[in-house]
């Protein structure tokens, strides 16, 4: 019932207060396994792409999220799991590995899957060096792995506000990648960065930003 009242209701009053501009939106396959991979600009970004896209898409959400017992607690975690949000432990070794495999089910049983491959927003407006995840998510599941430029908002949700204001904000959706070529090489480190290489490349070419061949580091993290 939530769900639909989302989908429905929610999802187009956003659209209606918010007038994001979206192109390309029917290069998202509407059945099938499918990854939504994009670029990272502010935290609304994963509240931004599921009202735009023409099909659910989930996101891994933190546990702790799922897990309260207060009304407000069980409301919050309603909402999310409406939102299709994947709950995953998040802060132990075991983070990266656990992230991975809740992907993955999503993906086998047919769903959509959003991830950001830069693994954080981009604090430079620059599109950074996307981690492999993406990139051997694609290669053992086979999905098709549709590339999604944002930009604007940052403007929407700068860094520090709560709430979000009225920012022109773009969506850009590009053809599906095929990486079915590599069937029986998902084990290859080389083959996983070339997949996730070409991802970038796409998502770089629907942005126009810049580019910098190097992991995002935060202020104050090691380089």
């Amino acid at each position: 019932m939530l769900h639909l009242l989302i989908r429905l209701v929610l999802a187009p009053l956003a659209r209606l207060v918010y007038r994001p501009e979206v192109h390309g939106a029917d290069n998202v396959p509407l059945t099938g396994p499918v990854i939504i991979a994009a670029n990272h600009r502010a935290a609304v970004d994963t509240f931004v792409i599921p009202i735009v896209t023409p099909r659910p898409v989930s996101f891994l959400g933190k546990a702790e999220y799922f897990t309260g017992r207060s009304p407000k607690a069980r409301l919050i975690a309603g909402f999310l799991r409406a939102l299709h949000y994947v709950p995953v432990e998040r802060g132990n070794a075991m983070a990266g590995m656990a992230a991975l495999e809740a992907a993955r089910k999503v993906l086998e049983q047919g769903g959509a899957f959003g991830i950001y491959p830069e693994g954080t927003r981009s604090l430079d407006g620059r599109l950074h060096r996307g981690h492999t995840g993406v990139g051997a998510l694609a290669l053992a599941t086979r999905a098709k792995v549709v590339p999604v430029a944002l930009s604007g908002t940052e403007k929407m949700l700068p860094i520090g506000k709560k709430l979000p204001r009225p920012a022109k904000v773009t969506v850009r959706f590009g053809e599906p990648l095929d990486f079915t070529r590599y069937e029986g090489m998902e084990t290859s480190p080389a083959i996983r960065r070339a997949v996730t290489d070409e991802i970038m490349y796409a998502i770089l070419e629907l942005s126009g930003a810049e580019y910098v061949d190097r992991y995002h580091k935060r202020p104050g993290e090691a380089a």
